[in-house]
């Protein structure tokens, strides 16, 4: 593996096999290194490869800037997430989050803690994510000595989850505003509370998430069964209202349009959450 660029003396872009562009750490690795000279395989401690040219060059620049400590760090985290989660992250959470966690540090070696507004939907939609957060806060004390609060796990769950989904950070924010407010609709609606502990719950919530994309990536849905429709209508009229109250809801906040066979779906899971969740300040 031969040297492309030297970043930093612990950080070198080099070209692999394939002639590939990858990015090597290791302790001590591009210390008086230049282009063109191998790399001495026992300096290598891990390859990044990333998805392009432009995530590559993005990683190399943040690189240049933060403690190797940082991203080493940030990397454990990333694959503890992936072992905790089981699912495949975007590469460019290793961008994302390293410039997150790195900022993190220094605003509280310079007493500036930030909160997080989505502290408690963040700990309720994204439970995983949030074990991972915790995880992280924990992890950055044990090697940084920053005790960073609970508001910053549910920042780094939030970076997560905009991996899993292949999303934009602010894209994932408006989309947990949407979730919470959709919940508050429906309880107000049927005057419930919804069992949050409860497996219609966590089913409600997957279908949320999924809807909440669709919703701000334009994507739409087929209903071809029209027999379908007329049962929806007919024998979940309460729960088709409210979705109509919901896509009102979401055209008057959002300005974007909510097609009728989303409204069918919605009405089927609000169904199946509220049949067992008690009146409000009731047994």
């Amino acid at each position: 593996m031969k040297i492309k660029k030297v970043i930093n003396n612990n950080v070198v872009s080099a070209l692999d096999s394939d002639s590939c562009e990858v990015i090597v750490m290791g302790r001590g690795v591009g210390f008086q290194a230049r282009p063109g000279m191998d790399i001495p395989p026992d300096r290598i401690q891990k390859i990044f490869k990333m998805d392009g040219k432009n995530s590559s060059d993005r990683l190399q620049e943040l690189l240049k800037d933060i403690p190797m400590e940082h991203f080493q760090l940030c990397s454990d985290i990333i694959e503890y997430a992936k072992a905790k989660i089981g699912k495949k992250l975007n590469k460019n959470i290793y961008i994302t989050l390293t410039d997150h966690v790195n900022f993190a540090i220094e605003r509280y070696r310079q007493g500036m803690n930030f909160s997080n507004p989505l502290l408690h939907e963040v700990k309720l939609f994204y439970k995983n994510e949030f074990a991972v957060g915790e995880y992280a806060l924990s992890l950055i004390n044990e090697r940084v000595g920053a005790l960073l609060p609970a508001d910053e796990a549910a920042s780094i769950a939030l970076h997560i989850v905009n991996a899993e989904y292949d999303s934009k950070i602010d894209e994932m924010t408006s989309v947990t505003r949407l979730i919470s407010s959709i919940l508050n609709i429906v309880e107000k609606y049927f005057n419930i509370q919804i069992d949050e502990q409860s497996l219609d719950f966590e089913r409600f919530l997957t279908h949320l998430k999924f809807f909440a994309f669709r919703i701000f990536k334009h994507e739409t849905i087929d209903v071809e069964d029209s027999g379908f429709r007329e049962l929806i209508e007919q024998q979940f009229a309460p729960e088709y209202r409210c979705s109509k109250k919901i896509a009102e809801f979401i055209e008057k906040r959002y300005r974007l349009h909510v097609q009728e066979e989303e409204l069918y779906y919605l009405a089927v899971h609000i169904k199946r959450v509220t049949r067992k969740s008690p009146a409000r300040g009731g047994g």
